[in-house]
């Protein structure tokens, strides 16, 4: 499984941004598929999670200005964020691992597959 990211770049405050996250393709039948971010200095964050059930859970971090979602025919992977803040700015990561289960772990261990990373950056 291969997972690149795109749709980073610099927005100011208040801005939005949609990453987007493609998958080469899929071994396995379902998966738990993620987005996290870390910014510079600081530890690797879980901020979105999706199960091939639709069922989401999010970071208090970004719960009610990020949305993860899925476009499973074509194996993408998005994170709308809205109302961005300085705060947001951080390497994106998407990530992946196999799991028949409806809820998703937010924990990086958890995952198996990374893409290589996207920039944000919000200035004030």
């Amino acid at each position: 499984e291969q997972l690149v990211e795109s749709g980073g770049g610099a927005v100011q405050t208040g801005g939005s941004l949609r990453l987007s996250c493609a998958a080469s393709r899929y071994t396995y039948n379902s998966y738990c598929l993620g987005w996290f971010r870390q910014p510079p200095g600081e530890e690797l964050e879980g901020i979105a999670v999706i199960s091939s059930y639709g069922v989401t859970s999010y970071a208090d971090s970004v719960k009610g200005r990020a949305t993860i979602s899925q476009d499973s025919a074509k194996k993408i992977l998005y994170l709308q964020m809205n109302s961005l803040k300085p705060e947001d700015t951080a390497v994106y990561y998407c990530a992946a691992y196999p799991s028949t289960f409806d809820y998703c772990s937010r924990l990086s261990t958890d995952f198996r597959y990374w893409g290589q990373g996207t920039q944000v950056t919000v200035s004030s």
